[in-house]
């Protein structure tokens, strides 16, 4: 149970739990990052190289490392990762610019040794392209007078692609035209495509691991890919039968369960008070909501360009919102809003934990929301105007970034510092407490794992537009996959344990041993597994055994998890059988429990399917890719932003308005609308598209003549009643919710300290009545 406010500040309370469960997190992590340093190490030093020119044979410059990185700074301005992908990474419309480069460079150089007159041109092209003529000592790279030829034939192909006056492609017109950039974007094309079909120095098979599939380069499966799929299923059922008997053994001891907990009742809306920063979290829940359907909207209008590329039901919508500008929006606005929501959250709780609000905060939260305001909606123009090819800004400063990191660097920076105001704003509101609290126990641990958000998101900054691709990669995923899927999971974890103290249906000890476990865990497999996002980037085969191991490992405790969630609910009711007041979170626990489904849905089963390395292989980039992603990011983060919300309009709206009705229509048509997106379009496209790469080819399967044929077109169509429900019965009730929240947030009590278990009171036993 919580100490008083007064005790708070004048005693210190022990670690609730063993020191074993500390010393268990301190390995877990030591090990990971361990790990992931060594990694870093050969990341750098023996991914595929950039050459610092690449020469003809009789000593002609064909390209340089300039031109090179300048047209991979080109690729991102131009927003062209979020149209098509680079060696298997970006949007799903556009073909992968590696696969595609090597295709036509490859049909160019065999018809070339074929009109010379050689017996075999088959063998002799795919000597042509295997043999590694890179030499390390001087950095140059020497192309033969066919594969010079394939680049210039390749400007002339993306000259015409990128210069074409209409928008068959979902383009904006003329997108790019200049000689000399269409020169840059070429040689980063013809760089990455070298590096897939060139021999890394002493193995048989090439920097990507023989990605992509191109038998006219005997790129095919390679045995590390074979052998570590299978290890990784074996440590996925291994590792899930001795998870199982743990549980069976100690079931009454670990998780969801407590039969310490008291019969209470719980405090109604209306009669808890709130302080002046609790009740600033309304505009941030508006706000929120309103990103939410501007991201849905134009997420609905990116995935239209798939059904009919043409015309958007009789306009041309690329000629102001090409598929890559978005598809830009469609992903930032899914991480700035939820985001947002777990720091509006976090300033929600900070007060309940602590027991009181420091003067000043309340303007500190409305500074923080028009900071991340002018982040949000600064970085989205300056995305448009890149990709419509307006110079709004020079130097790296204003660059667009990598797919998921795309807003400019200034931006990155800003958001960064934004985080860090939140911190700020964590550590005084709860200052007080903590100084009479365990460094173990869950005042420190909110902290901690607050803090772990603006720290990993920073490592973002690590990946400039100008960086080594490969090394950009891996600094990326660090806050694709390890920001979000291990720190924001553990502050997830933390913020829904707190929320259930506080409502007093579980103890703090029983608490704290779920944290601790669920940390141990997720980084068990979280921390090593962002490794199978670069399968196939240029690095060491290291990253593929090792990302494919320990990625298996993360479904296990998403496994367990699901299973809890039952007990999580059980819990809950339990205890509202016991109050004699209703439970007013019944809609917030249930946005909980669809986190947990989805979380074993979409990123355990969705995401085992693609991280396996031989289906990576062919589906990389594919539907298969987008039904884990919209699975995961908004089953796990996007029900949990709301659930969050729903927990703190349940305060900020008066209780006599308080629209149940509408609470739990938007519960449910979020969840079917999400269900009916993954199973009757994305899943299914997904499915026939690894078909056609396995059976056709991996450059086949990413032609827009596959992805826009009619079985696919007619996917795509069936997929808008379910956005339909999605959107009108999902987001516009939360939104206007979160506009009563906005209307009526002055109202009602306002504190500045609060009571000892503020949410609920604990009744006295019948026996000592």
């Amino acid at each position: 149970m919580a100490a008083p406010p007064t005790q708070r500040a004048t005693s210190q309370r022990q670690m609730l739990v063993g020191k074993g469960w500390v010393q268990g997190v301190a390995l877990v992590m030591l090990f990971g990052f361990f790990v992931m340093g060594i990694l870093a190490y050969r990341t750098y030093t023996a991914s595929m190289p950039q050459p610092d020119k690449v020469v003809s044979q009789t000593g002609e410059t064909v390209f340089t490392t300039e031109d090179i990185t300048a047209g991979q700074v080109l690729f991102q301005a131009r927003g062209l990762m979020q149209y098509g992908s680079i060696m298997g990474h970006g949007g799903y419309l556009g073909p992968d610019f590696t696969a595609e480069y090597l295709r036509h460079a490859t049909e160019f150089t065999e018809h070339q040794i074929r009109d010379s007159g050689a017996q075999d041109p088959r063998t002799l092209n795919v000597e042509e392209w295997r043999t590694n003529r890179y030499d390390e000592s001087t950095g140059v790279l020497t192309f033969t007078e066919y594969q010079v030829g394939a680049f210039e034939d390749a400007k002339a192909y993306y000259a015409e692609f990128f210069g074409r006056n209409d928008t068959s492609h979902g383009l904006k017109p003329r997108l790019i035209t200049d000689p000399q950039q269409i020169h840059q974007l070429t040689a980063f094309f013809a760089w990455t495509a070298w590096a897939s079909a060139a021999e890394r120095p002493g193995f048989d098979y090439s920097y990507t691991n023989n990605w992509p599939m191109e038998p006219r380069v005997e790129n095919g499966p390679t045995a590390d890919l074979l052998v570590w799929s299978g290890l990784s299923l074996i440590a996925l059922i291994g590792g899930t039968g001795l998870l199982f008997a743990i549980y069976g053994r100690w079931s009454r001891k670990i998780g969801w369960h407590s039969e310490e907990a008291p019969a209470i009742a719980f405090r109604q809306p209306g009669t808890v008070g709130l302080t002046l920063a609790q009740r600033a979290t309304a505009w941030f829940f508006f706000v929120i909501a309103l990103l939410f359907l501007i991201q849905v909207v134009v997420g609905a209008a990116a995935e239209h360009y798939r059904a009919d590329i043409l015309s958007f039901f009789g306009f041309d919508l690329a000629q102001w919102l090409p598929y890559n500008l978005a598809r830009t929006w469609h992903v930032q606005l899914s991480l700035f809003w939820t985001a947002a929501g777990f720091l509006a959250a976090g300033i929600f709780l900070t007060p309940l934990i602590s027991g009181r609000e420091p003067k000043g905060q309340h303007k500190l939260a409305y500074a923080l929301l028009g900071a991340l305001a002018i982040v949000v909606f600064g970085s989205l123009t300056a995305e448009a105007l890149s990709i419509h090819g307006v110079e709004w800004a020079k130097g790296p400063l204003f660059q667009q970034q990598w797919e998921y990191l795309d807003l400019p660097r200034i931006f990155q920076i800003l958001l960064t510092v934004g985080m860090v105001l939140w911190i700020v704003m964590i550590f005084r509101g709860i200052r007080s407490r903590l100084k009479g609290e365990s460094k173990g126990n869950m005042p420190w641990l909110f902290f901690f794992s607050a803090l772990a958000i603006p720290a990993f998101y920073a490592v973002g900054l690590l990946a400039s537009s100008e960086t080594h691709l490969t090394v950009a990669e891996f600094w990326r995923f660090w806050v694709v996959h390890l920001w979000v899927e291990d720190f924001l999971e553990l502050f997830t974890t933390v913020m829904v344990a707190y929320i259930f103290v506080m409502l007093g249906v579980v103890r703090e000890k029983i608490a704290l041993g779920i944290i601790f476990m669920d940390v141990i865990l997720y980084s068990m497999g979280g921390v090593i597994g962002t490794m199978h996002h670069l399968y196939f980037s240029g690095t060491p085969v290291e990253h593929m055994a090792l990302g494919a191991f320990f990625s298996a490992a993360e479904v296990i405790p998403l496994t367990f998890l699901t299973v809890e969630a039952w007990a999580f609910m059980q819990l809950g009711a339990r205890q509202e059988a016991k109050s004699s007041a209703p439970f007013p979170h019944r809609w917030a626990v249930m946005f909980l429990v669809a986190v947990g489904f989805w979380n074993f849905l979409g990123a355990g089963v969705f995401g085992f399917l693609i991280n396996l390395p031989i289906v990576s292989y062919y589906e990389i980039g594919t539907a298969l890719t987008a039904n884990h992603g919209h699975a995961a990011m908004m089953g796990v983060y996007g029900m949990l932003a709301v659930g969050l919300a729903m927990f703190a309009l349940r305060y900020l709206i008066p209780a006599d308005k308080w629209p149940e009705k509408w609470a739990k229509v938007s519960f449910w048509s979020l969840n079917i609308g999400l269900a009916w997106m993954v199973f009757a379009t994305l899943l299914p496209l997904g499915v026939l598209q690894l078909y056609h790469s396995v059976g056709q080819g991996y450059y086949e399967a990413r032609e827009l003549a596959f992805v826009t044929n009619n079985t696919n077109a007619l996917l795509e169509w069936g997929r808008m009643p379910g956005d339909l429900i999605f959107i009108i019965g999902g987001v516009l009730p939360f939104l206007w919710m979160t506009w009563l929240g906005v209307r009526h947030y002055r109202e009602g009590k306002v504190v500045d300290e609060m009571p000892q278990d503020v949410l609920f009171v604990e009744l006295e036993p019948a026996n000592k009545k």
